[in-house]
């Protein structure tokens, strides 16, 4: 497949899910996978953009497993390293009556943490210092050691002064960064090196403090951000470029079962959307969408043959 190279760089999880609380625990559950740049890039890989996945997984047979799935998916996996003994790392999905989700995580022996300190990081990197579009998120920072992050800003760097695009989304899990004033700073000097940004809003509540929507909008400006696409869930969200911020609606879904996936998947279809030369109000219908679709299923990934015609 021609076009544009798109590297997603991330950490890819294990997914466990069934029934609601502990109480199920001799229920059935179902094993599957996810991760937030994961759903991402499986996502924009359905609507015909083949992306890169940067990570590390083990060499134990979920970390084959999960290989074979990618490149079933048509993900591109050369940039995929292997850990001699760390494993991915597993999440539990809980969901409530309305499809809203709670998770827990267990995550300490996480190939992906390693990622850049393996010793072929030095060729997967220059490899993604080639793409034409770089995501990447905060959850992907916050399981990098200082080291990690330092050699991931570097990249960021590369990709943006050869003329790549840098794409990201916040994410923002408390528990992830035990000190919140290192995600704000963190997060703010990034902003000058990031040509989109794709804030949950809530996220942003949390993190920087409740506030209206065009004042988070307007401090990734100011930070030095071009371009934001910020999220409302069922609300919509609202596009900006610096100069004209608008809300945009979302149609809503036929049926919520599980949320899920549902800002990851927004994202592959905004990303594609503009890859695709749209303009972010365009993006920002095509991730709604797609998310309103993806709600409707259980587990971060839904099943291929639920995909819209790309």
């Amino acid at each position: 497949m021609s076009g544009p190279r798109i590297v997603i760089l991330g950490e890819a999880m294990l997914e466990l899910s069934g029934q609601s609380g502990v109480s199920a625990l001799g229920s059935s559950f179902t094993l599957r996978q996810g991760g937030d740049t994961l759903n991402t890039a499986v996502y924009l890989s359905r609507l015909g953009h083949a992306p890169a996945y940067f990570t590390a997984l083990g060499q134990d047979p979920y970390s084959e497993a999960m290989i074979e799935a990618w490149q079933a998916e048509g993900m591109k996996t050369d940039l995929v390293l292997r850990h001699p003994v760390r494993i991915p790392g597993l999440y539990a999905i809980e969901t409530d009556a309305s499809g809203e989700r709670s998770f827990q995580y267990w995550r300490g022996e996480s190939a992906a943490r390693d990622m850049f300190a393996l010793p072929e990081s030095d060729a997967a990197i220059e490899a993604a210092a080639s793409a034409d579009w770089l995501y990447f998120s905060g959850i992907t920072l916050s399981i990098l050691d200082a080291a990690g992050r330092g050699r991931l800003i570097d990249l960021i760097g590369t990709v943006r002064a050869r003329g790549g695009q840098i794409v990201f989304d916040p994410n923002f899990r408390p528990r992830g960064w035990p000190d919140r004033d290192e995600a704000r700073q963190l997060f703010t000097a990034l902003a000058r090196q990031i040509d989109l940004v794709l804030p949950s809003l809530d996220d942003e509540d949390l993190l920087f403090g409740a506030a209206e929507p065009e004042a988070h909008i307007s401090r990734w400006h100011e930070a030095g951000t071009p371009h934001v696409i910020a999220k409302q869930g069922a609300k919509g969200g609202w596009i900006s470029n610096g100069e004209t911020c608008q809300a945009f609606p979302v149609t809503p879904a036929e049926r919520v079962v599980d949320t899920t996936g549902a800002g990851d998947s927004f994202n592959a279809g905004a990303l594609a959307g503009l890859i695709e030369g749209a303009s972010l109000d365009e993006a920002a219908r095509r991730g709604g969408e797609l998310a309103r679709l993806v709600v409707g299923h259980h587990g971060a990934i839904m099943p291929a043959e639920a995909m819209p015609e790309v």
